[in-house]
């Protein structure tokens, strides 16, 4: 049985991997962390989420909350990053980092923990936008520069960063299978006279409203055709599973830097 603690625990993505992972019997939760002004610290996570009391109470101490777990999954804000990532190499717990919003220095912490402790470490834990990012390379590669490459995301009103991580990787991905400079060849949303579309520009557009849980489409525009990959997520527990998942496939992993196509075993298709 994996011991499992929550980073953002009270969060809506932590609360579904809770959930979850009661229902899951590879799974006991020992630990629920969440920042030090919550309101519901002290209580009982299970009865915050709705659940049957689980004897794990909600607390601001992480070196307290990761000593007791197995496998820690960080669903909370990119500000916390690093201290957590300090303290799980510290106490040398493997982790699932699920949080959104990293810049460079997030990326390069990860990285150095990973040479300490197993990391995985994705923009979207979903088992779909794996495979879509799979697709999204195939096609890419497939397809020549005559059919012009689009993104577009979609999600709720409450999102404050744009474009969303899965529409970075999959901006990266496109990107690299075209061997194209993200920095000069990518264009954010489009206004005024903007001319002619420049050979091999890549295009992403962000859109925000209501309580959309997340849309993905990436477009091939050819003369004649075009092709279109989505991903739509109907629910947040297509996430909470995914980093499920992933909690199982690092229990037993030496250090490194995992990432969700190797969770699924589908990082060496072509």
């Amino acid at each position: 049985m994996i011991k499992l603690a929550v980073a953002g625990a009270a969060g809506r993505m932590g609360g579904r991997i809770l959930t979850l992972a009661t229902a899951d019997p590879d799974f006991i939760i020992t630990g629920a962390l969440e920042h030090a002004e919550h309101p519901h610290l002290g209580q009982d996570i299970g009865q915050c989420l709705g659940l049957k009391p689980l004897g794990v109470r909600i607390e601001a101490d992480d070196e307290k909350v990761f000593s007791k777990a197995d496998v820690v999954i960080d669903f909370s804000h990119h500000s916390t990053l690093q201290d957590h990532l300090r303290q799980a190499v510290k106490k040398k717990k493997r982790y699932v980092v699920g949080t959104t919003g990293l810049d460079d220095q997030h990326l390069k912490a990860i990285r150095a923990a990973s040479r300490s402790i197993a990391v995985v470490q994705s923009p979207n834990m979903s088992v779909g936008v794996n495979l879509l990012f799979k697709l999204a390379e195939l096609a890419a590669k497939t397809l020549d520069e005559g059919y012009d490459l689009e993104i577009s995301e979609t999600h709720h009103r409450m999102k404050k960063d744009a474009p969303s991580g899965t529409a970075v990787k999959l901006l990266e991905v496109l990107a690299d299978a075209r061997k194209k400079n993200i920095a000069k060849d990518t264009v954010y949303g489009r206004v005024g006279e903007v001319g002619a579309r420049p050979r091999g520009q890549i295009g992403v557009l962000a859109m925000r409203g209501g309580d959309v849980v997340g849309d993905h489409t990436v477009f091939y525009f050819g003369d004649g055709e075009r092709l279109e990959l989505t991903h739509r997520a109907s629910s947040r527990d297509a996430f909470a599973q995914g980093a499920l998942r992933a909690a199982k496939f690092i229990v037993g992993r030496k250090s490194g830097l995992y990432d969700m196509q190797q969770v699924l075993g589908i990082s060496g298709l072509k």
